[in-house]
C-alpha cells in the first residue's frame, strides 16, 4: 500500500522556494570562486529535483482547485481544457 503524500500548504511552498533560491545562490557563489564543476553539478541537481517537487505540488493544487471549480459550475469541458493547458505549461 502506498502511503499517502501530505499536499503542501502555501507556506510549505514558501518556505521550498526560499530553500531553492538559496541554493541558486550557492551555485553562482560557486561559480564566480571558480570552484570545482562537480560541486555545481551537484548543485545544479539538487536546484533542479527542488523545482521539480514544488512544480508538482503548485500543479496538484491548480488542479486541485480548477477541478473543483468546474464541479461547481457544473462545467467538466472546462476542468479538462484547466488539465491540459496546465500540463503543457509544466511538462
Amino acid at each position: 500500500m502506498m502511503a499517502k503524500q501530505r499536499v503542501l500548504t502555501r507556506e510549505d511552498i514558501a518556505h521550498r522556494l526560499a530553500r531553492i533560491s538559496g541554493h541558486a545562490a550557492s551555485l553562482k557563489r560557486l561559480w564566480e570562486e571558480e570552484r570545482d564543476y562537480d560541486d555545481m553539478l551537484i548543485q545544479i541537481a539538487a536546484v533542479r529535483a527542488a523545482l521539480d517537487q514544488v512544480a508538482r505540488a503548485i500543479l496538484e493544487q491548480h488542479l486541485q482547485q480548477s477541478i473543483q471549480e468546474a464541479v461547481t459550475r457544473s462545467d467538466p469541458d472546462g476542468a479538462i481544457r484547466d488539465l491540459k493547458n496546465a500540463l503543457d505549461r509544466f511538462v
